[in-house]
């Protein structure tokens, strides 16, 4: 199995409107297309994605560069501050999937499963697209095939 982890492109500084709701900066729009070259020709069965604007907007923009039909999946578990075994409980029947996320949960979520618990986070910039392999998705077995930075 394949699971490819996202990190939303660069998003609009901190300002008056809550986190949720930064959007993507040009840049950001950009390095997410370079990023989404990278998915394709790979089987990816569906993608799931944070609530939060900039994922939000990241997952569009690779759905559409791929023309993947099925609709994203939104989900809370994909939030910044989730704890990444939450994640991995939501991931157990599923296989090639595409994540779209952001840091902390991004960097922690790679660790954990490489490693399991206890491990530094990997570090992700923004649109940094991750490629993990596997038998089977366990805590600590899954193998970093890659790390790519637009």
């Amino acid at each position: 199995m394949k699971l490819w982890v996202l990190r939303h492109g660069e998003a609009e500084p901190y300002g008056s409107r809550p986190d949720s709701e930064r959007a993507l900066t040009l840049h950001g729009r950009e390095e997410v297309l370079r990023s989404a070259a990278e998915l394709i020709g790979q089987t990816i069965t569906a993608i799931y994605a944070s609530p939060y604007l900039r994922a939000q907007e990241t997952a569009q923009l690779v759905r559409e560069a791929l023309g993947f039909e099925p609709e994203i999946r939104t989900v809370e578990w994909l939030t910044p501050d989730t704890d990444p075994d939450k994640v991995a409980e939501q991931l157990v029947s599923v296989s090639d999937v595409l994540l779209v996320s952001h840091n902390p949960l991004v960097g922690h979520l790679l660790s954990y499963l490489q490693h399991g618990a206890g491990h530094p986070p990997e570090k992700v910039s923004t649109a940094g697209l991750a490629e993990l392999k596997g038998d089977e998705l366990r805590i600590g077995s899954m193998k970093l095939k890659s790390i790519k930075h637009p």
